[in-house]
This record gives structure tokens, sequence and C-alpha cells, in this order.
């Protein structure tokens, strides 16, 4: 019998290291894009609720297509979908660059753009995360999943956020360029994976409706990956309320802080994320993926509560960055830990099914956020608005307590069954 998630493929390690490059690139110039679109924003509008409006289109396509595009990840190649992301996002990021030089930039476009780029985003990350069973043996999952991780951090928010600050403290140009030739060279390391990545179906496809449905009804039926799920709602919800806050609040408002300090602030975010990627391993061994993963709520709780709490001033980016990097930490364990846990208990031809049901259900939210906090910020306060993400985090502790036990998570731990040899070989 072979495992459930797909036979072992060959090549790991060579595809480990690909993955992890492809990784780092696409997250530099992820970071940068992310950096430099709403301070863009700001060189045409001061109001809070249109900078945050830049972090809504880019979440909006995961509420709107995840469903469907994830039906199309479990019936095409999953590495010509990922290219196709990848090239995408070349030609909108060239599309910016050149309406900035040439005076013809606008709200809309930037939108417009934000929003390509966040269909691109859910292309990529969909292929992606269901590309690793057919590239990477599973004794390596968790160790590549934390590497992964660990550069997802790394070149997003660590390096990448300082280098997007310093880019667009250069020029808005310098900073596209950037991004658009790392998202060319990531493509081109795809190109260089060995193996099949087309989905062996074990039944014809069906209508797109049924397969949609077989994903939401697999994640409503198993308890530990259905609470999951939803708990990441309420976070991905304080992440994208703070990441749609924060740009307008640290540089267009009370902090105060430039460009190139703004992507440093950012920087503690990624350096939580790499500092969480070295100890996951060994924290889930003393005390189990269950502890690793509560460390997410801490942090994502911290994250919101402390611009809620102190003073705007520029004195308190200090606090602001030291809770981004207890955030970053929490959600790497959270990140290296579900990946692994989805991984093991999904069937592989549901991996983009199922991924995009959990995603919908869990960054779903992440729009109606970015919209609520912008709005509370430009009707109420900044405090207020933070603070509301806070109130809702602490809600997460007692359904994560009851359903996120010990005994839930023990599957994942189990042996893989041992393929049954090919018919025709010798016993």
């Amino acid at each position: 019998m072979t495992s459930p998630s797909g036979p072992e493929p060959a090549a790991g390690k060579r595809n480990e290291w690909l993955l992890i490059l492809f990784t780092g690139w696409t997250n530099i110039a992820d970071a940068v894009t992310a950096v430099a679109l709403p301070l863009l924003t700001l060189q045409l509008t001061r109001e809070p609720l249109a900078v945050t409006a830049v972090a809504m289109m880019l979440s909006l396509p995961w509420l709107l297509t995840a469903l469907h595009i994830g039906v199309f990840v479990d019936r095409m190649d999953r590495r010509r979908l990922l290219v196709g992301a990848q090239v995408a996002r070349v030609a909108l990021v060239g599309l910016l660059l050149l309406t900035f030089l040439g005076g013809t930039l606008s709200l809309p476009l930037v939108y417009a753009a934000a929003l390509f780029l966040g269909l691109a985003d859910v292309i990529a990350s969909l292929s992606g995360v269901s590309i690793v069973p057919s590239a990477i043996p599973r004794a390596r999952w968790q160790t590549a999943s934390a590497r992964i991780t660990a550069v997802e951090y790394l070149f997003n928010s660590f390096i990448g956020s300082p280098i997007g600050g310093l880019l667009v403290a250069v020029g808005f140009a310098v900073a596209l360029t950037t991004s658009g030739l790392s998202y060319l060279l990531a493509a081109v390391l795809l190109l260089l994976l060995a193996g099949n990545f087309a989905v062996a179906r074990s039944t014809e496809p069906r209508p797109v409706h049924t397969e949609i449905r077989d994903g939401l009804v697999f994640l409503w039926r198993h308890r530990l990956l259905r609470t999951m799920a939803l708990l990441i709602t309420i976070m991905a919800g304080c992440w994208a309320a703070w990441f749609a806050l924060i740009p307008a609040y640290a540089v267009g408002g009370p902090l105060g802080l430039s460009a190139r300090e703004y992507g440093i602030l950012l920087t503690c975010l990624g350096a939580g994320g790499v500092a969480g990627s070295l100890v996951v391993g060994r924290l889930n061994s003393l005390l189990g993926r269950r502890w690793s993963m509560f460390v997410d709520i801490v942090g994502t709780f911290a994250l919101v509560a402390v611009p809620a709490i102190l003073p705007a001033t520029p004195d308190s980016a200090w606090a602001i960055g030291a809770a981004a990097a207890v955030a970053g930490a929490g959600g790497t364990m959270w990140t290296v830990n579900s990946r692994v846990i989805t991984q093991t208990l999904v069937p592989h031809d549901m991996l983009g099914r199922f991924s995009a049901a959990s995603r919908v259900v869990a960054w779903g939210m992440a729009p109606i956020a970015a919209l609520a906090a912008g709005a509370l910020a430009q009707l109420v306060s900044y405090r207020l608005a933070f603070g509301a993400f806070a109130v809702l985090c602490l809600l997460l502790v007692y359904p994560f307590l009851r359903v996120i036990t010990q005994a839930a998570v023990a599957e994942v731990d189990q042996p893989a069954p041992e393929p049954e040899p090919a018919a025709g070989s010798a016993t």
C-alpha cells in the first residue's frame, strides 16, 4: 500500500534546495512589493482607509478565487502553475514600473495591480504547498517545512523588508525593478526541479463545484483540521489588520518613521520568524507540537495589543518591534507544524482543494479585517482598531486548549506505511 500522500519522490535533496532557493527569491520580491505598494499609495493619498485598501486588494483573491484555483491545482501540473504565477507577477510589477515612470500611476491602477498580484499569490501558494509531497520524501517534510518557513521569514521580513525600505528610499523605480527581476529568477529555479508534478488521479475529474465540495467536506468532517482553520481565521484577521494599519500608522501617522525605519520595523517580524524556525524542532521534542502552535496565539495577541496599549509616539516603535518578533516566532511554529499535519493527514490528490478550502476559511477574513481596521482607524482611532483585534485573539485560548490536544496531533508522528513493491518486482 502506498502512502496517502503519494509515492516517495526521487531527487529529494536537489528539489528541496531548489524549493528553498525559490522561496527565498520569491519572498524577497514579495517583501519589496509589500513595502513599495502602500508607500506608493501614500504618494497619492494620506487617508488610512485608502492605504489599507491596498492590503485588502492583495488578500481579496483568497476569498473570491481560492476554492476554484484549488480544483485546478489538483488537476494540473503544479510546477507549471507556479511558473505561470511568477510570470504574471513579473508582468504586473513591470506595468506599475512603466506607469510610474510615465507619470500615469493612479489609485485605481495600484488597486488593480494589487488585486492581480493577490491572485498570483493564491495560485503560487496553493501550488507550492501541494508540490512538496511530490518533490521531497516524507521523512524530510518537517525539516524541509522548517527550512522553507525559515527562508520565508528570513527573506521576506528579516532581509526583504529593510531592503524594500532602502530601495524605496533610493527610488520606487529601483524597488519595482528589483522585485520584478527576483520573481523572474525564482521562475527559472522552478524549471530545474526534477520529477513529474502532474497529479495522478484515482478518478476522472468531476464538475468543479463537486470537487470544491469534496475539499470543504473533508475539512469540515476532520475536527482537528477544522478547528485549526477556524483559529487561523481570527489570527489571520489580526495579522491582516496589523499589516493594513502599520504603513499609515508608522510612516504617514503617529509614529513618524521614515521608509527606511519602517523597513527595519518589519525586520523584527522576520527576526522572530527565523528564531522560531531554529527552535521549533527542539520545542516540538520537548513540549510537543501543541505548545509550539500555542506560541502563535500569544504572539498574535502581542502584535495587535502593544500598539493598542502604548501611546502613539516614536518611542513606542521599539516595543511594537519586539511584539512583532514574538509574533514572527509563533507564526513560524504554527506554519511548520500545520504544514506537516496537513501533508500527513490529507490525501495527495486532494491537497490543492483542501488547502484552498482551509485557506478560504482562514484567510478569507483577511480582506474583511483589513477594511474593518482601516475604517475603525479613520472613523475613531488607531488604538481602537488595534485593540478590537487583540480582544478577538484572546477568545481563541479556550477552543485551542479544548481541541488541539496532544492526542489529537499524535497521528502525525506515526510511522508512514511501507509502500508495496511494484508489480512484477523481485521479492
